[in-house]
């Protein structure tokens, strides 16, 4: 059967606005002319000139963290413990190592949220809403995934202030029919921070900061952040295959997200 792939992840790149500027990656590229004498270095008497054109290889030296770049939050990331549904004072959260690979290829889902406003915190009502527009039920271990504003805006100036946040409730909703990925194409799963922040001004209440990445204490989930091309999928009728690096206890691992059509 014939496949079609979409892919739905950014490049990890430098110099554009992809993080706040304390958590910005940064890359050197060491081109063939440079590196020549390494390749010689490991060939006692090789000459640069010796190798073809002078040439040496092509590599890259990386500062980054684990949340650059399209990546799958795991539970630990969210907080130390998850699952108090299930176990009375909780469990030892999971690092991106110890996530499930069952969780991470399944049916996908795509929520349309870009008319939301950015900041907007979305309810369990607005999840309800657009499962009913595209005529779709959870089922377990679906991922979805939410398309909102900042999708089109990656790189640009304003990126990181862009989208709807997915709240404690909302992030609810889908964990409690079986959900255990979730992605958005926005910077974080929530609300952008600087919007946050002015809520919080507002209200003082410390229970809005952060919110959907907290429903990991109730039930442990994974997320995606900084996906991509969301605007190109449908609501349904596609795969999602979203296998993190295998990072010992880490956070989060980068992944080359892909939506897979059997057509």
């Amino acid at each position: 059967m014939p496949r079609r792939f979409v892919d739905i992840s950014v490049a990890l790149e430098a110099d554009i606005v992809s993080d706040p500027p304390i958590m910005l990656p940064k890359i050197e590229y060491l081109s063939h002319g440079q590196t020549a004498d390494q390749v010689a270095s490991f060939f006692p008497g090789l000459e640069r000139n010796q190798l073809p054109g002078g040439e040496g290889w092509a590599i890259e030296r990386l500062e980054i963290a684990t949340h650059n770049g399209t990546h799958l939050d795991a539970p630990y990331h969210h907080h130390s413990t998850m699952n108090r549904r299930f176990t009375e004072g909780g469990e030892r959260a999971i690092t991106i190592d110890e996530v499930p690979l069952e969780w991470c290829f399944n049916p996908g889902v795509k929520l349309d949220f870009r008319h939301m406003e950015d900041g907007y915190v979305c309810t369990p009502g607005d999840i309800e809403a657009e499962l009913k527009r595209i005529g779709h039920e959870i089922q377990p271990f679906d991922i979805v995934v939410v398309n909102t504003s900042a999708g089109e805006r990656y790189g640009h100036d304003d990126y990181i202030m862009k989208g709807c946040g997915i709240g404690m409730d909302a992030t609810l909703y889908l964990l409690e029919r079986g959900v255990r990925v979730t992605g958005t194409d926005a910077w974080s799963w929530d609300a952008p921070f600087a919007l946050t922040a002015k809520r919080w001004m507002e209200t003082g209440d410390p229970s809005i900061i952060w919110e959907g990445h907290r429903a990991s204490m109730e039930i442990g989930y994974c997320h995606m952040e900084k996906l991509s091309n969301l605007d190109a999928l449908p609501a349904t009728g596609f795969e999602i295959s979203c296998f993190p690096w295998k990072i010992k206890g880490a956070s989060a691992g980068f992944t080359r997200a892909v939506a897979i059509f059997n057509d």
